[in-house]
């Protein structure tokens, strides 16, 4: 059995300043045919865009941020709660700051809890506690976030969910004749070095943020598996079927 985080973006949970009722149920069904032979652990964003559907704050106050993922945070959670419920599996809520992932003793206790609850069947749902993060508390975006958990938790692989489908040899959306690379074992600095830039109103990363969750990963012998989130296709297909039809496998070299 192995251990699989999954990291689902904001752009994949909204659509149109609405949760995206039908991706999070795609969401669901996957991850219920993952735990048939995996421990799952979901790695959320979210929380600021679902309390945005119900109050319009403006989202570059932070105050306002924070409060819009305090009234989010449990919108989320209820939405999963409900969907995984027909499937008779329990998921709870944990809620971590930079400051936790950089004490042994904070790392310590969110292994014993993620084990103790992978033990009892039960899928954490982890996400950065944005509600009072401040600034030097901040993990940053939840694809570092991701990867830092994959680490701590001893996880055999990290998917990344996001409205990026895969790392191409050039940006698609300049150059036509881009094209996927299915497998990387090397990524180059300067590709770690460039800016980041988001593709949607709630997202806080982009290729960059995803590549440096890879490079860590890698640093760390773990893989990594970028694909989008709006169609599970080639996730499933890699991950269920082992068959590597698109989407991008980071792996160690041998």
């Amino acid at each position: 059995m192995k251990r699989i985080v999954v990291k689902v973006g904001s752009a994949v949970l909204t659509k149109d300043d609405s949760i995206a009722l039908e991706r999070v149920q795609a969401l669901i069904d996957f991850l219920v045919d993952l735990k048939k032979s995996n421990e799952v652990i979901l790695v959320s964003s979210g929380a600021v865009s679902a309390g945005y559907t119900e109050l319009k704050l403006d989202r570059n106050i932070i105050q306002n941020k924070q409060a819009l993922a305090s009234i989010g945070q449990p919108i989320l959670m209820g939405h999963y709660r409900k969907r995984f419920a027909p499937h008779n599996i329990l998921c709870s809520q944990v809620l971590v700051t930079s400051l936790n992932l950089n004490k042994e003793d904070d790392v310590k206790r969110i292994q014993n809890t993620i084990d103790t609850l992978l033990s009892n069947g039960v899928i954490p749902i982890i996400n950065e506690n944005d509600a009072t993060s401040t600034e030097e508390l901040e993990v940053g975006d939840n694809d570092q976030l991701s990867a830092y958990i994959a680490k701590d938790t001893n996880a055999d692989i990290l998917i990344l969910l996001s409205d990026i489908d895969a790392y191409y040899d050039k940006d698609p959306h300049k150059h036509d004749d881009a094209k996927v690379l299915k497998i990387v074992e090397h990524i180059p600095s300067e590709e770690l070095e460039k800016n980041v830039t988001p593709n949607n109103v709630f997202a806080t990363g982009g290729i960059v943020t995803k590549l440096k969750a890879a490079q860590y990963m890698l640093d760390n012998n773990i893989s990594m598996f970028l694909s989008t989130g709006f169609d599970l296709s080639d996730v499933k297909s890699y991950m269920i079927d082992g068959i590597h039809k698109g989407g991008t496998l980071f792996k160690v070299k041998n």
